[in-house]
């Protein structure tokens, strides 16, 4: 019985001495920078970090659940969400053409809304949801992480202009806006959505998911090191008692 062939498949290697084919790279990670430029080079992936930022949001909703952890990104999609509708409305135009781009308009600049919205939500988030201690020294770490997210927001903001993207003015309405938005879905938030959080971290979809709801827990990180000590302590036991 004859077997029917298969059908041909292009032949990989003659990719490479074939002139005619179009390569195209990934826009949405395509950055340039002027090649020797190291400054360019910093600031080309400093610019990456709102895609780190997305990516370590995904890695602490998947592992944690938690409901502010939800909020904040859903607070993020929404931003980026408003950025899209406000550059196709305004429509206009980025500084340097005929480059690479995931869109072709510029204002504002959404690296700069991004950063700014994280940054704004994220300190406020730390002075005013999370414990207060009794002295500045308990609370430097705060300052600290504040400080970090806005230096980090200067630096993407910086090299937006710096490698060509956007104009000063872009990338200032774009900080400006993530600014305002940041405060106002902090306060929504803080306000409107945390006296949800039980009920949803209760329900039937809540549990099956597995949703926390850590609004009246004052130190988290040092309520799940001495939940998880205790547990690993008492099972240490237990297994001695049983051999």
């Amino acid at each position: 019985m004859d077997v029917e062939s298969a059908p041909d498949s292009p032949d990989i290697s003659s990719f490479s001495g074939d002139s005619s084919i179009q390569w195209k790279s990934i826009s949405l990670t395509h950055v340039e920078y002027p090649k020797g430029d190291f400054i360019g080079f910093f600031l080309a992936w400093a610019s990456l970090l709102p895609f780190c930022i997305i990516v370590g949001f995904i890695t602490l909703i998947i592992f944690r659940r938690d409901l502010h952890t939800v909020s904040y990104f859903a607070g993020l999609l929404l931003n980026e969400a408003i950025n899209w509708v406000l550059k196709h409305l305004i429509q206009a135009p980025r500084p340097v053409r005929n480059r690479q781009l995931y869109t072709e308009y510029g204002m504002p600049s959404s690296h700069a809304q991004f950063s700014w919205f994280f940054s704004t939500y994220m300190i406020l988030f730390l002075f005013l949801r999370i414990y207060k201690n009794y002295n500045l020294i308990d609370d430097i770490w705060k300052y600290c992480v504040s400080a970090v997210c806005v230096i980090g927001s200067c630096i993407v903001l910086y090299s937006r202009v710096y490698l060509g993207y956007h104009t000063f003015g872009q990338v200032s309405c774009g900080a400006l806006l993530g600014i305002f938005l940041g405060a106002a879905w902090f306060c929504i938030v803080y306000v409107v959505l945390t006296p949800f959080f039980p009920i949803l971290a209760s329900s039937p979809i809540g549990e099956f998911l597995m949703l926390r709801d850590s609004t009246l827990i004052p130190h988290v990180m040092w309520f799940e090191y001495t939940s998880s000590r205790t547990e690993a302590r008492g099972r240490q036991r237990k297994s001695r008692k049983s051999q």
